[in-house]
């Protein structure tokens, strides 16, 4: 799972949606679609957005939900706290060296 994490997270679109869906969870594909162009300024296709979207599925940092012909993406930060479990950073504080 973690090559899939990093392989998702190492593409800047693909960052640019979670960053959308961290601003605003719940879009659709068409929704998702509008904010990169607008606000962004990606030229990007629906196809190339849903393949994205795919391959953060895949790693788990997308969740998708259906209400009736809706579907909706929603950010999954979980696979994100498996990277800093893996490499924790030393408590700064730590134990304090006693003078010699």
């Amino acid at each position: 799972m973690a090559d899939d994490l990093f392989k998702a997270l190492a593409d800047p679109t693909r960052r640019t949606i979670l960053d959308e869906l961290a601003e605003q969870s719940g879009q659709t594909l068409f929704e998702i679609c509008s904010r990169l162009s607008m606000k962004h300024r990606l030229g990007i296709s629906r196809q190339g957005v849903s393949q994205h979207l795919a391959v953060l599925e895949a790693a788990g940092l997308v969740e998708t939900r259906r209400e009736g012909r809706c579907k909706f993406h929603d950010l999954n930060t979980a696979p994100l706290r498996q990277i800093t479990e893996r490499w924790p950073v030393p408590d700064p504080s730590g134990p304090e060296e006693s003078p010699s």
